[in-house]
C-alpha cells in the first residue's frame, strides 16, 4: 500500500534552518537535568558537580526548616489557591505574606507575583499609555525590556549606568508620564546601579522610578532589606520589584511601594489580575523565609568572605574579572566558543559554571557567570580559582 508524501511544512523548515545557524554561531542552549536539591553539590546524569550556577544565594532553597514549612502549610492549604486573586483564589497566606514584605522593605504596601518576569511585565503598562516616556538601561533585564514594549510607550534606552546620558534624555522630554526603569543589581555583570542619581533624576523630572531587585534582595542591606535600604532610600514615586526564588529559596516576586500604587496595580496589571493565584502553601513557606532571610547575617558576612576570596583567587585574571561587590562574578572571555570550551574543560573538573552568551549579553560578551551561595565553602572557592588558574591563560 502506497503511503502519500506528507505536505512539506516551509515554517518547519525554516525553523530547523534557524537551530542549525545557532549552532555554527555556538548559540544555542542546552538544558541540563538536575536530578538532585539546589545546593553547591548536584546530581547531573550520574556525575556530582561542584555548581556555581544558580542564584540561591544564602543557600535557603533546601533548608530543612523550609521543607518542614512547606510540609505543614501543605497539609494546611492544599497545594493549589484554584483562583486568581481578585476571584477566590487569595488567601490569609497570601495578605500575611504581603503584609510582611511591605514592612521588610520599608513600603506602604506589597503584591505578590506568581514570578518576577510576570512582576516586571505589569507595572509598565498598568502605569504609562502610548503617550508616555520610558527611560531604561541598556543592560535590564530582559522581563524589563517586554515590559516596556508591552506599555506601548514611547522607548528611550540609555548606555550602560550612564546618568548624563539619562539626564539629556530626561530634559529633552515632554511626555506628562515618565517612568525610569532599572535592575538595581544586573543579573550578568553583577554591578549596582545608581540608585541615589537615579531617584534624584526622577525627583528632579517628575517621574516614577522602577527598580528591580532581583539580585539585591535578601543579600544586600541591613538584615538583607535589599539595594534600596543599603543606599537608604525612601520615596514614593519608587516602585520596588524583589524576587523569593533567589535569595529567598522559594519561588515567586512581589512588588512594593505607596498604597496608592498597589492599589492601582490591583486594578490594571493583567499579568496579577489574569492568572491564577501562586499556592498559598508558598505564601505560607515564604513567611518563614523572610524570618530566616532577617536572621541571616552570618550567612551574608560568609558571602561577602566568598566573594573577597574568588577575586584574591582570580588576582590573575583581573582583565577578565568584571568590576562587582555582589555575589554575581563573571568572567569575561567574549567569543562564544572559546566561551564554552571553558566551561566544558571546567564541567570535565566535575564543576559547573554557566557560559552566558548572546542576546543574554552583547554580542562579543561572552561570559561565564559565577554564581556564589552561602552554602558554598572556602575550599571549594578554592577549587574553582585552581581549575580557572590551569585552564586560562594569565
Amino acid at each position: 500500500m502506497h503511503t502519500p508524501t506528507p505536505p512539506q511544512f516551509p515554517l518547519l523548515d525554516a525553523l530547523d534552518h534557524e537551530l542549525t545557524a545557532l549552532d555554527a554561531q555556538s548559540l544555542r542552549r542546552r538544558r541540563r537535568t538536575v536530578e538532585s536539591a539546589c545546593g553547591p553539590r548536584v546530581e547531573v546524569a550520574g556525575e556530582t558537580l561542584l555548581a556555581f550556577a544558580s542564584n540561591d544565594y544564602l543557600g535557603l532553597a533546601a533548608d530543612p526548616r523550609l521543607a518542614q514549612a512547606a510540609a505543614l502549610a501543605a497539609q494546611r492549604w492544599g497545594v493549589g489557591a484554584g483562583a486568581s486573586h481578585l476571584v477566590s483564589g487569595h488567601s490569609r497566606a497570601h495578605e500575611a505574606l504581603e503584609e510582611a514584605l511591605a514592612e521588610f522593605t520599608g513600603n506602604q504596601a506589597a503584591l505578590l507575583f506568581s514570578t518576577g518576569y510576570m512582576a516586571n511585565i505589569a507595572v509598565m503598562p498598568a502605569l504609562l499609555g502610548r503617550n508616555g516616556d520610558i527611560f531604561a538601561d541598556r543592560l535590564n533585564h530582559a522581563s524589563l525590556v517586554d515590559g516596556a514594549q508591552l506599555a506601548r510607550a514611547s522607548l528611550n534606552r540609555y548606555a550602560h549606568v550612564d546618568m548624563g546620558m539619562l539626564a539629556a534624555q530626561l530634559a529633552a522630554s515632554t511626555a506628562r508620564e515618565k517612568l525610569i526603569v532599572s535592575d538595581a543589581v544586573f543579573s550578568m555583570d553583577g554591578n549596582i546601579a545608581p540608585l541615589a542619581q537615579l531617584l534624584e533624576l526622577a525627583e528632579r523630572h517628575n517621574a516614577w522610578l522602577l527598580l528591580d531587585d532581583a539580585h539585591g534582595f535578601g543579600v544586600l542591606g541591613p538584615q538583607g532589606r535589599g539595594s534600596v535600604a543599603a543606599a537608604g532610600l525612601k520615596s514614593e514615586r519608587l516602585i520596588y520589584m524583589g524576587t523569593l526564588g533567589k535569595a529567598a529559596g522559594v519561588s515567586g516576586a512581589f512588588v512594593a511601594g505607596s498604597r496608592k500604587l498597589i492599589d492601582w496595580l490591583q486594578q490594571r496589571a493583567r499579568p496579577y489580575i489574569f492568572t491564577t493565584a501562586m499556592p498559598p502553601m508558598l505564601a505560607e513557606v515564604l513567611l518563614s523565609a523572610l524570618q530566616l532571610i532577617e536572621a541571616a547575617d552570618d550567612r551574608r558576612a560568609h558571602l561577602t568572605a566568598l566573594i573577597a576570596q574568588l577575586r584574591t583567587g582570580l588576582a590573575a585574571q583581573q582583565s577578565r574579572l568584571m568590576p562587582s561587590s555582589t555575589p554575581i562574578q563573571p568572567l569575561l572571555i567574549g567569543d562564544n566558543a572559546a566561551t564554552l570550551a571553558v566551561a566544558e574543560a571546567l564541567h570535565a573538573r566535575q564543576l559547573w559554571v554557566p557560559a552566558i552568551r548572546p542576546p543574554t549579553v552583547p554580542v562579543g560578551a561572552a561570559r561565564l557567570r559565577i554564581s556564589l551561595s552561602a552554602a558554598h565553602s572556602l575550599a571549594d572557592v578554592d577549587t574553582l580559582c585552581q581549575a580557572l588558574s590551569e585552564i586560562l591563560p594569565a
